[in-house]
């Protein structure tokens, strides 16, 4: 096989015109940047967790590019072209990525929470009346709907009509994502409820096969892509983070996330980020099979 793209914690391998495989790797990113420390078992439990979810998906007759697991952490896909030129994507274009990451917000968490503090969104847009004093972790009054880029090196929020153009997508089209990620939020959530879990947020890829149908791409569901709080101690008002914003909060009680947007913002060259702990990789890595054991009902070992 001839390895196609490395991406930031996963290898993809051309098998044939018509399949790709996915390599999923022990490594681990926040902010846009790839730590140097590896996660051991990460990425098997990456590997398992996106083909439960993609085999739930299926037997509730949603499309993805998942053929089979191939490996513990490998698995067979679909293929698509990956175009960056957005000037070559339209309504015609067929069996290809969408080029952004779709999220979807229950809750008020991360940088959600940061731009309505900063005043970047209205708790309005958020379906709540104006002037409400919106609290960490409450729960939305309605799903809240985003995109970013997905090709460029650093990703950016973009507006509606900016991911209509660059994506190649009609407004139906767009509608039928958003539509789409609601169905697969309803089965996540109901998933996640029984396992004593909260769904707070996610982001999804989507492409167009060869008659350009949608389908789901790529990972979705687990703790690198999706936040999850313990529903036991939500209750008792603590939002315990049970996923990759372990790593986030690690870094941003050590200084380093406050330094890194500082030099974005001010154009100057990014620190390099610093390794991981060996105790807050064990603890990260017990974390990771723990909650696959939780959200799939399956033993990892």
């Amino acid at each position: 096989m001839k390895l196609y793209r490395v991406g930031k914690v996963k290898k993809v391998f051309e098998v044939d015109d018509e399949t790709f495989e996915f390599q999923f790797t022990n490594n681990i990113s926040v902010f846009d940047k790839i730590i140097p420390t590896e996660i051991p078992y990460k990425g098997e439990v990456l590997c398992r967790t996106s083909a439960f979810w993609f085999k739930l998906l299926a037997e509730h007759g949603i499309r993805s590019d998942f053929i089979k697991l191939s490996g513990k952490d490998r698995m067979l896909v679909k293929r698509v072209d990956v175009i960056p030129d957005y000037s070559k994507l339209n309504h015609k274009t067929i069996n290809y990525l969408i080029p952004l990451e779709l999220i979807c917000r229950h809750y008020n968490a991360g940088s959600l929470n940061d731009r309505v503090k900063e005043g970047k969104i209205k708790v309005e847009q958020l379906g709540f009346p104006k002037g409400h004093q919106l609290k960490y972790g409450e729960k939305l009054p309605q799903d809240f709907f985003e995109a970013t880029t997905k090709l460029e090196e650093t990703d950016r929020n973009l507006d509606k009509e900016e991911a209509l153009r660059i994506s190649g997508l009609t407004e139906n089209e767009y509608q039928e994502v958003i539509s789409t990620i609601a169905k697969i939020d309803a089965l996540i959530g109901e998933r996640a409820a029984k396992a004593g879990l909260i769904h707070v947020d996610g982001k999804k890829e989507f492409a167009y096969d060869e008659k350009r149908r949608l389908m789901i791409v790529d990972t979705f569901g687990t703790l690198d892509e999706d936040r999850w709080w313990d529903a036991a101690e939500y209750e008792k008002g603590n939002c315990l983070e049970l996923s990759k914003e372990m790593v986030r909060q690690h870094y941003r009680e050590t200084g380093y996330h406050e330094a890194l947007y500082k030099a974005r913002k001010e154009h100057r060259p990014e620190p390099d980020i610093p390794a991981l702990p060996n105790d807050v990789v064990e603890k990260v890595s017990r974390l990771y099979i723990e909650m696959y054991e939780r959200m799939t009902g399956e033993r990892f070992f």
